[in-house]
Protein backbone atom coordinates (compact mmCIF):
# COMPACT_ATOMS: atom_id res chain seq x y z
CA UNK A 1 0.00 0.00 0.00
CA UNK A 2 1.39 3.27 -0.97
CA UNK A 3 2.71 5.61 1.64
CA UNK A 4 2.67 2.15 3.79
CA UNK A 5 5.15 -0.14 2.83
CA UNK A 6 7.99 1.78 3.25
CA UNK A 7 7.26 1.44 7.03
CA UNK A 8 7.32 -2.27 6.53
CA UNK A 9 10.28 -2.60 4.24
CA UNK A 10 11.96 -5.74 5.30
CA UNK A 11 15.47 -4.61 4.69
CA UNK A 12 15.27 -1.74 6.59
CA UNK A 13 13.51 -3.87 9.63
CA UNK A 14 17.08 -5.79 9.44
CA UNK A 15 18.85 -3.16 9.57
CA UNK A 16 17.60 -1.81 13.09
CA UNK A 17 17.87 -5.05 14.44
CA UNK A 18 21.37 -4.92 13.86
CA UNK A 19 21.94 -1.43 14.99
CA UNK A 20 19.68 -2.41 18.20
CA UNK A 21 21.73 -5.83 18.84
CA UNK A 22 25.34 -3.04 18.04
CA UNK A 23 23.80 -0.84 21.11
CA UNK A 24 22.82 -2.83 23.43
CA UNK A 25 24.89 -3.39 26.70
CA UNK A 26 22.89 -4.64 29.07
CA UNK A 27 19.17 -5.73 30.22
CA UNK A 28 16.10 -3.25 29.82
CA UNK A 29 12.38 -3.26 30.04
CA UNK A 30 10.31 -0.80 28.05
CA UNK A 31 6.73 -0.58 27.77
CA UNK A 32 4.39 0.44 24.93
CA UNK A 33 1.10 2.00 26.10
CA UNK A 34 -0.51 1.60 22.58
CA UNK A 35 -2.42 -1.71 21.89
CA UNK A 36 -2.38 -1.02 18.27
CA UNK A 37 1.30 -0.98 18.97
CA UNK A 38 1.42 -4.25 20.87
CA UNK A 39 -0.76 -5.95 17.51
CA UNK A 40 2.21 -5.03 15.48
CA UNK A 41 4.85 -6.03 17.72
CA UNK A 42 3.18 -9.52 17.87
CA UNK A 43 1.72 -10.11 14.22
CA UNK A 44 5.10 -9.11 12.52
CA UNK A 45 7.46 -11.08 15.11
CA UNK A 46 9.16 -8.03 16.18
CA UNK A 47 8.85 -9.09 19.74
CA UNK A 48 11.17 -12.72 19.20
CA UNK A 49 13.51 -10.57 16.82
CA UNK A 50 14.87 -8.12 19.36
CA UNK A 51 17.85 -9.08 21.31
CA UNK A 52 17.01 -11.39 24.56
CA UNK A 53 18.36 -7.75 26.64
CA UNK A 54 15.39 -6.01 25.19
CA UNK A 55 12.09 -7.08 27.28
CA UNK A 56 9.31 -5.10 25.86
CA UNK A 57 5.83 -5.17 28.65
CA UNK A 58 2.63 -4.26 27.27
CA UNK A 59 0.75 -1.25 29.20
CA UNK A 60 -2.81 -0.39 29.56
CA UNK A 61 -3.09 0.88 26.10
CA UNK A 62 -6.51 -0.25 25.01
CA UNK A 63 -9.33 2.10 25.97
CA UNK A 64 -11.41 -1.08 25.80
CA UNK A 65 -9.81 -3.22 27.99
CA UNK A 66 -9.48 -0.43 30.49
CA UNK A 67 -13.41 0.49 30.91
CA UNK A 68 -14.61 -0.72 34.27
CA UNK A 69 -16.67 -3.55 34.61
CA UNK A 70 -19.32 -1.77 36.18
CA UNK A 71 -19.68 0.32 33.17
CA UNK A 72 -20.65 -2.14 31.17
CA UNK A 73 -22.96 -3.22 33.28
CA UNK A 74 -24.46 0.20 33.31
CA UNK A 75 -24.09 0.13 29.77
CA UNK A 76 -25.77 -3.60 29.79
CA UNK A 77 -29.10 -1.85 31.95
CA UNK A 78 -29.50 0.90 29.86
CA UNK A 79 -29.20 -0.72 26.48
CA UNK A 80 -31.99 -2.98 27.41
CA UNK A 81 -34.60 -0.81 28.65
CA UNK A 82 -37.34 -0.53 25.92
CA UNK A 83 -37.41 3.16 24.95
CA UNK A 84 -33.47 3.32 24.74
CA UNK A 85 -31.38 2.83 21.14
CA UNK A 86 -28.00 2.24 22.46
CA UNK A 87 -25.23 3.07 19.78
CA UNK A 88 -21.71 2.15 20.37
CA UNK A 89 -18.45 1.39 17.91
CA UNK A 90 -18.68 -2.40 17.33
CA UNK A 91 -15.33 -3.13 19.44
CA UNK A 92 -17.18 -2.83 22.68
CA UNK A 93 -20.62 -5.17 22.06
CA UNK A 94 -19.07 -8.29 22.52
CA UNK A 95 -16.84 -7.22 25.78
CA UNK A 96 -17.69 -9.05 28.66
CA UNK A 97 -19.81 -7.92 31.87
CA UNK A 98 -20.85 -9.22 34.63
CA UNK A 99 -23.12 -11.79 33.07
CA UNK A 100 -23.54 -11.18 29.26
CA UNK A 101 -22.18 -8.56 26.74
CA UNK A 102 -24.37 -5.69 24.49
CA UNK A 103 -24.56 -8.47 21.43
CA UNK A 104 -26.36 -10.38 23.89
CA UNK A 105 -28.67 -7.57 25.10
CA UNK A 106 -29.35 -7.42 21.48
CA UNK A 107 -30.05 -11.03 20.85
CA UNK A 108 -32.71 -10.54 23.49
CA UNK A 109 -34.58 -7.82 22.10
CA UNK A 110 -32.68 -4.62 22.95
CA UNK A 111 -32.16 -1.75 20.44
CA UNK A 112 -28.15 -1.93 20.11
CA UNK A 113 -26.45 -0.56 17.10
CA UNK A 114 -22.98 0.04 15.84
CA UNK A 115 -21.81 3.33 14.78
CA UNK A 116 -18.93 4.94 12.58
CA UNK A 117 -18.98 8.06 14.61
CA UNK A 118 -20.42 10.00 17.52
CA UNK A 119 -22.50 12.26 15.26
CA UNK A 120 -24.25 9.33 13.75
CA UNK A 121 -26.00 8.97 16.90
CA UNK A 122 -27.11 12.77 17.40
CA UNK A 123 -28.44 12.04 13.75
CA UNK A 124 -30.53 9.30 15.29
CA UNK A 125 -31.80 11.24 17.81
CA UNK A 126 -33.23 13.76 15.76
CA UNK A 127 -34.69 10.73 13.30
CA UNK A 128 -36.44 8.98 16.47
CA UNK A 129 -37.49 11.92 19.03
CA UNK A 130 -39.92 9.52 20.71
CA UNK A 131 -36.71 7.39 21.35
CA UNK A 132 -33.89 7.74 23.77
CA UNK A 133 -30.52 7.43 22.12
CA UNK A 134 -27.21 6.92 24.21
CA UNK A 135 -23.76 6.57 22.90
CA UNK A 136 -20.75 4.43 24.50
CA UNK A 137 -18.31 6.87 24.45
CA UNK A 138 -15.18 5.15 25.24
CA UNK A 139 -11.76 6.19 24.26
CA UNK A 140 -8.06 7.65 25.45
CA UNK A 141 -7.68 11.38 24.22
CA UNK A 142 -8.35 10.38 20.72
CA UNK A 143 -11.45 10.03 20.68
CA UNK A 144 -12.66 12.36 22.95
CA UNK A 145 -12.86 15.43 20.56
CA UNK A 146 -15.44 13.95 18.50
CA UNK A 147 -17.20 12.83 21.68
CA UNK A 148 -17.08 15.91 22.60
CA UNK A 149 -18.63 17.34 19.67
CA UNK A 150 -21.48 14.80 19.49
CA UNK A 151 -22.52 16.63 22.98
CA UNK A 152 -21.85 20.15 21.97
CA UNK A 153 -23.80 19.50 18.42
CA UNK A 154 -26.54 17.81 20.16
CA UNK A 155 -26.45 20.72 22.85
CA UNK A 156 -26.66 23.23 20.13
CA UNK A 157 -29.74 21.47 18.52
CA UNK A 158 -31.55 21.43 21.84
CA UNK A 159 -31.52 17.34 21.59
CA UNK A 160 -33.20 16.19 25.04
CA UNK A 161 -33.22 12.51 23.78
CA UNK A 162 -29.25 12.27 23.27
CA UNK A 163 -26.81 11.42 26.09
CA UNK A 164 -23.36 9.46 25.90
CA UNK A 165 -21.92 7.10 28.94
CA UNK A 166 -18.72 8.27 29.58
CA UNK A 167 -15.60 6.37 30.00
CA UNK A 168 -12.92 8.66 28.93
CA UNK A 169 -9.31 7.72 30.23
CA UNK A 170 -6.20 9.92 30.14
CA UNK A 171 -2.59 8.00 29.16
CA UNK A 172 -0.09 10.25 30.96
CA UNK A 173 -2.00 10.08 34.76
CA UNK A 174 -1.39 6.08 33.82
CA UNK A 175 2.21 6.71 33.20
CA UNK A 176 2.45 7.91 36.20
CA UNK A 177 0.97 5.30 38.34
CA UNK A 178 3.06 3.28 36.94
CA UNK A 179 6.22 4.69 36.73
CA UNK A 180 5.12 5.46 40.88
CA UNK A 181 4.51 1.47 41.83
CA UNK A 182 7.09 0.51 44.22
CA UNK A 183 7.63 -2.78 42.27
CA UNK A 184 7.64 -1.04 38.92
CA UNK A 185 10.15 -2.00 36.62
CA UNK A 186 9.73 0.04 33.37
CA UNK A 187 12.66 1.98 32.42
CA UNK A 188 11.31 3.64 29.30
CA UNK A 189 7.99 4.08 27.21
CA UNK A 190 6.92 4.26 23.76
CA UNK A 191 4.11 6.97 23.86
CA UNK A 192 1.17 6.42 21.84
CA UNK A 193 1.11 8.04 18.39
CA UNK A 194 -2.55 8.59 17.83
CA UNK A 195 -2.88 10.10 21.17
CA UNK A 196 -0.23 13.06 21.02
CA UNK A 197 -1.54 13.47 17.19
CA UNK A 198 -4.67 14.96 19.47
CA UNK A 199 -2.73 16.19 22.77
CA UNK A 200 1.24 17.11 21.55
CA UNK A 201 3.88 15.83 23.85
CA UNK A 202 4.12 18.59 25.87
CA UNK A 203 2.79 17.04 28.75
CA UNK A 204 4.95 14.03 28.82
CA UNK A 205 7.31 16.14 29.36
CA UNK A 206 7.40 16.55 33.36
CA UNK A 207 6.90 12.92 33.45
CA UNK A 208 10.21 11.88 31.83
CA UNK A 209 11.75 14.85 34.15
CA UNK A 210 10.28 13.44 37.14
CA UNK A 211 10.83 10.32 36.76
CA UNK A 212 13.87 9.72 35.10
CA UNK A 213 12.88 8.05 32.20
CA UNK A 214 13.01 8.46 28.59
CA UNK A 215 9.61 8.40 26.47
CA UNK A 216 9.70 8.56 22.66
CA UNK A 217 6.14 9.26 20.55
CA UNK A 218 6.16 6.34 18.61
CA UNK A 219 3.68 5.30 15.28
CA UNK A 220 2.57 2.27 14.99
CA UNK A 221 4.08 0.58 12.03
CA UNK A 222 6.97 -1.98 12.24
CA UNK A 223 10.06 0.47 11.59
CA UNK A 224 8.43 3.05 13.59
CA UNK A 225 8.33 0.59 16.55
CA UNK A 226 11.72 -0.33 16.22
CA UNK A 227 13.04 3.18 15.63
CA UNK A 228 11.37 3.87 18.89
CA UNK A 229 12.41 1.26 20.26
CA UNK A 230 16.13 2.32 18.73
CA UNK A 231 15.86 5.75 20.10
CA UNK A 232 14.18 4.75 23.77
CA UNK A 233 17.73 2.60 24.11
CA UNK A 234 20.05 5.23 23.37
CA UNK A 235 18.97 7.36 25.86
CA UNK A 236 18.84 4.34 28.55
CA UNK A 237 22.33 3.66 27.48
CA UNK A 238 23.58 7.17 27.92
CA UNK A 239 21.98 7.32 31.28
CA UNK A 240 19.63 10.20 29.45
CA UNK A 241 15.77 10.73 29.75
CA UNK A 242 13.31 13.27 28.11
CA UNK A 243 10.95 13.04 25.43
CA UNK A 244 11.76 12.71 21.75
CA UNK A 245 9.58 12.35 19.29
CA UNK A 246 9.58 9.51 16.59
CA UNK A 247 5.87 10.32 14.48
CA UNK A 248 7.04 13.25 13.29
CA UNK A 249 4.60 12.68 10.78
CA UNK A 250 1.60 12.80 12.19
CA UNK A 251 2.89 14.31 16.12
CA UNK A 252 3.85 17.88 16.83
CA UNK A 253 4.87 18.98 20.11
CA UNK A 254 1.31 21.49 20.60
CA UNK A 255 -0.54 18.48 19.17
CA UNK A 256 -4.14 19.89 17.62
CA UNK A 257 -5.21 22.51 19.55
CA UNK A 258 -8.81 23.01 18.28
CA UNK A 259 -9.28 19.41 19.22
CA UNK A 260 -8.28 20.21 22.39
CA UNK A 261 -10.22 23.59 22.96
CA UNK A 262 -13.57 21.59 22.38
CA UNK A 263 -12.43 18.57 24.96
CA UNK A 264 -12.26 21.77 26.90
CA UNK A 265 -15.32 22.87 26.58
CA UNK A 266 -17.22 19.56 26.72
CA UNK A 267 -15.41 17.79 29.47
CA UNK A 268 -13.55 18.23 32.44
CA UNK A 269 -10.32 16.02 33.92
CA UNK A 270 -11.90 14.02 37.41
CA UNK A 271 -10.87 10.53 38.58
CA UNK A 272 -11.13 6.85 37.01
CA UNK A 273 -11.34 3.66 37.55
CA UNK A 274 -9.58 1.14 35.04
CA UNK A 275 -10.99 -2.05 34.88
CA UNK A 276 -8.35 -4.20 36.44
CA UNK A 277 -6.31 -1.53 37.72
CA UNK A 278 -7.88 0.43 40.12
CA UNK A 279 -8.38 4.06 40.46
CA UNK A 280 -6.37 6.31 38.99
CA UNK A 281 -6.66 10.27 40.56
CA UNK A 282 -7.00 12.70 37.68
CA UNK A 283 -6.85 10.71 34.99
CA UNK A 284 -10.61 10.32 33.42
CA UNK A 285 -13.04 13.27 31.65
CA UNK A 286 -16.68 13.70 32.70
CA UNK A 287 -18.82 16.20 31.50
CA UNK A 288 -19.26 19.82 32.73
CA UNK A 289 -21.84 20.93 34.41
CA UNK A 290 -23.12 22.48 31.62
CA UNK A 291 -23.22 19.67 29.85
CA UNK A 292 -24.56 17.29 32.15
CA UNK A 293 -27.99 16.77 30.86
CA UNK A 294 -26.34 14.61 28.41
CA UNK A 295 -24.58 12.05 31.05
CA UNK A 296 -26.39 9.05 30.47
CA UNK A 297 -25.45 7.42 33.89
CA UNK A 298 -27.17 10.34 35.97
CA UNK A 299 -30.21 10.07 33.27
CA UNK A 300 -31.11 6.58 33.93
CA UNK A 301 -29.61 6.46 37.53
CA UNK A 302 -27.28 3.27 37.11
CA UNK A 303 -24.22 4.46 38.57
CA UNK A 304 -25.02 2.86 42.06
CA UNK A 305 -24.66 -0.52 39.91
CA UNK A 306 -21.55 -2.36 41.35
CA UNK A 307 -19.62 -5.20 40.04
CA UNK A 308 -16.54 -7.77 40.76
CA UNK A 309 -13.91 -8.79 38.61
CA UNK A 310 -13.26 -12.58 37.78
CA UNK A 311 -11.12 -14.31 39.90
CA UNK A 312 -9.54 -16.61 37.46
CA UNK A 313 -8.45 -13.46 34.59
CA UNK A 314 -5.62 -11.32 34.93
CA UNK A 315 -5.76 -9.16 33.07
CA UNK A 316 -5.02 -6.04 35.43
CA UNK A 317 -1.41 -7.86 35.89
CA UNK A 318 -0.79 -7.79 31.87
CA UNK A 319 -1.95 -4.28 31.87
CA UNK A 320 0.36 -3.07 34.26
CA UNK A 321 3.68 -5.26 32.70
CA UNK A 322 3.92 -7.47 35.68
CA UNK A 323 2.65 -10.24 33.60
CA UNK A 324 2.47 -11.78 30.40
CA UNK A 325 -0.72 -13.29 28.54
CA UNK A 326 0.18 -16.91 28.21
CA UNK A 327 1.01 -16.32 32.08
CA UNK A 328 -2.70 -16.23 32.86
CA UNK A 329 -3.85 -20.32 33.53
CA UNK A 330 -7.02 -19.22 31.80
CA UNK A 331 -5.75 -18.23 28.73
CA UNK A 332 -6.75 -20.51 25.92
CA UNK A 333 -8.98 -22.60 28.16
CA UNK A 334 -11.41 -21.05 29.99
CA UNK A 335 -10.85 -17.52 28.24
CA UNK A 336 -10.56 -17.42 24.71
CA UNK A 337 -11.93 -14.71 21.57
CA UNK A 338 -15.52 -16.62 21.64
CA UNK A 339 -15.87 -17.06 25.63
CA UNK A 340 -13.94 -13.89 27.24
CA UNK A 341 -13.40 -13.88 31.06
CA UNK A 342 -11.81 -10.55 30.30
CA UNK A 343 -11.88 -7.61 27.89
CA UNK A 344 -8.09 -8.28 26.19
CA UNK A 345 -8.86 -11.23 25.29
CA UNK A 346 -12.05 -9.92 22.88
CA UNK A 347 -10.91 -6.33 22.00
CA UNK A 348 -9.23 -5.61 18.89
CA UNK A 349 -6.34 -3.94 20.68
CA UNK A 350 -6.20 -6.35 23.98
CA UNK A 351 -3.05 -7.82 24.52
CA UNK A 352 -4.45 -11.61 25.14
CA UNK A 353 -5.77 -11.47 21.49
CA UNK A 354 -3.11 -10.02 20.26
CA UNK A 355 -1.55 -13.70 21.52
CA UNK A 356 -4.15 -15.64 20.81
CA UNK A 357 -3.73 -14.62 17.15
CA UNK A 358 -0.40 -14.22 16.56
CA UNK A 359 2.08 -15.45 19.26
CA UNK A 360 3.65 -18.49 18.97
CA UNK A 361 4.95 -19.25 22.22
Amino acid sequence: MKYVDEYRDKTDVQKFLRAINQLVSRPWTIMEICGGQTHTLVKSGLERMLPPEVRLVHGPGCPVCVTPLELIDRALAIAARPEVIFTSFGDMLRVPGSRQDLLSVKAAGGDVRIVYSPLDAVKLAQKHPEREVVFFAVGFETTAPANAMAVYHAHRLGLKNFSILAAHVLVPPAMAALLGAPDGQIQGFLAAGHVCAIMGYEEYLPLAEHYRVPIVVTGFEPLDLLQGIYMTLAMLERGTWGVENQYARAVTREGNQRAQQIMREVFAVSDRQWRGIGPIAQSGLSLRETYVAYDAEQKFSVATISAHESPFCIAGQIMQGRARPRDCRAFGNQCTPERPLGAPMVSSEGACAAYYQFSEA
